[in-house]
């Protein structure tokens, strides 16, 4: 109390204390939900990470002269080969809540190895704005239920099944749009965002097939191809490493060590090897999935989904637009929640840290809009030289956002001002000293361990 009877003494008001795992998390990264909860999350995962499986197939079935029968059938392939993915990388690899899934960085040269001239089919997809009247109310579903609703009914669990609760109310509406007759008169690219019934995969998709190697023939090499898809792997890599960081952010783990995030990376050119042999057209990546370590169970799902083909045929006729609005309010828990959370280690008031911050991010989206935008007009990248494998590594580089952000910030970071003491301390790097090795921090070994008692044999540095 403050002298003389006063009034209390007023609020010292402070800024936020910088804290190397996030708080709130109701499961971390070492526990999990009930076997029931778990079963519906994964399932709901299941939803997310098939958006990006059919929209691969979408695009590359038709240009090697598929039909839906081929789209059927790579779709259960790719689902296969997700599962294993995914199992080896949450046992052996990082063992953080990531799913393993097929990339679009591998378009590109995929495309270019099928020697189609429509290269305009490779864009980042507006399937929200292809089917506003149906991914607008959907986006408008899944903040309400993932943002207000909790705040409602005063539970810190009520936003975890607002993924699945939107998809089923959105999916009705369209449905109820393409009984109605709604899309019969429209554009064929509006059909194939808007339907329900757009794509034949039901009654194309096989009750039971096996995937297995080599399935679409024998396979060729050809040196360019293989330095463009080279070059589709390490911006694999990069955007993967990032996820890495971004899940043990969310499942409140340490950061991960780099000897982890080797092991994990390891694990993504295994994944990668696979996706060649039973001939997916694309290679792997990471994405975050959840908060905690649900995917081993998630895999089991995919597993009995892809067994159940005809059933996974159905969800796969999930509107494209409706897995847009999904990935629109996603974009800002990875984006915003996870990369952004990471500022908090670096000095703001730094007028070179504002600078490498905001440079890097304006470049990482103005390079990539701007290599695409540019395919998509005059069908090749602006590099157009005579090989067609130098063309496609150019494009591939800096059709990627985080690789173009990550390849100015560090340029940046390396240049500018490195000789005084002070300013090397501004990125932060010293609060990620602790976590350069393994044991160095005791928690690590309780997040990253291998199981099965592997860490005699393989260990951690």
């Amino acid at each position: 109390m403050a002298a003389g009877g006063g009034g209390g003494k007023a609020d010292e008001f402070l800024p936020h204390p910088v804290k190397d795992q996030l708080p709130g998390v109701d499961y971390c990264v070492t526990s999990s939900p009930s076997w029931p909860e778990g079963v519906i999350l994964g399932f709901q995962h299941y939803l997310v990470v098939l958006g990006t499986i059919v929209i691969v197939s979408t695009i590359l079935v038709p240009l090697i002269g598929g039909g839906n029968v081929e789209k059927a059938e790579t779709i259960q392939t790719l689902l296969f080969i997700a599962a294993i993915n995914t199992l080896l990388q949450t046992l052996f690899g990082t063992r953080l809540p990531v799913v393993v899934g097929p990339s679009y960085s591998f378009l590109i040269p995929a495309v270019s190895i099928a020697f189609s001239t429509r290269m305009s089919v490779y864009a980042d997809p507006h399937q929200l704005a292809d089917c506003v009247e149906i991914g607008l109310p959907a986006l408008l579903i899944i903040i309400i239920l993932s943002q207000y609703i909790p705040q409602r009914m005063k539970s810190r669990g009520a936003d975890r099944f607002a993924v699945m609760v939107s998809i089923g109310i959105a999916w009705a509406f369209a449905e109820i749009l393409t009984a109605a007759g709604a899309y019969n008169k429209r554009s064929p690219r509006t059909q194939l965002s808007c339907r329900t019934d757009r794509s034949g995969l039901i009654s194309a998709a096989p009750w039971i097939r096996v995937p297995y190697p080599f399935q679409w023939g024998r396979p060729s090499f050809n040196a360019g191809d293989a330095f463009a898809v080279i070059s589709a792997s390490l911006v694999a890599i990069v955007e993967s490493t990032g996820t890495f960081i971004a899940a043990s952010r969310f499942g409140s783990a340490t950061p991960v060590p780099p000897s982890v995030l080797s092991r994990g990376v390891g694990w993504l050119g295994i994944g990668t090897l696979l996706d060649g042999l039973f001939g997916t057209g694309t290679g792997s990546t990471a994405s975050v999935s959840h908060r905690f370590r649900l995917p081993r169970g998630f895999d089991g799902f995919w597993l009995d989904m892809w067994l159940a083909r005809k059933f996974g045929a159905v969800l796969a006729s999930i509107p494209l637009s409706i897995i847009a609005a999904i990935y629109c309010v996603l974009f800002a828990y990875v984006a915003a929640s996870a990369g952004l959370g990471f500022l908090q280690f670096c000095n703001l008031n730094s007028y070179r840290s504002l600078f490498i911050v905001g440079l890097s991010l304006f470049l990482g989206l103005s390079v990539q809009q701007y290599f695409n935008e540019y395919l998509l007009i005059s069908g090749h990248g602006p590099v157009h030289t005579g090989s067609t494998a130098f063309n496609d590594i150019v494009q591939v580089i800096f059709s990627s956002p985080p690789t173009v952000a990550i390849i100015v910030a560090y340029f940046l970071d390396l240049t500018l001002n490195r000789g005084d003491i002070l300013t090397r301390r501004d990125s932060g790097r010293h609060w990620w000293e602790k976590f350069r090795n393994f044991n160095h921090d005791t928690r690590s070994e309780e997040f990253y361990s291998l199981p099965f008692n592997l860490n005699r044999y393989f260990p951690s540095f």
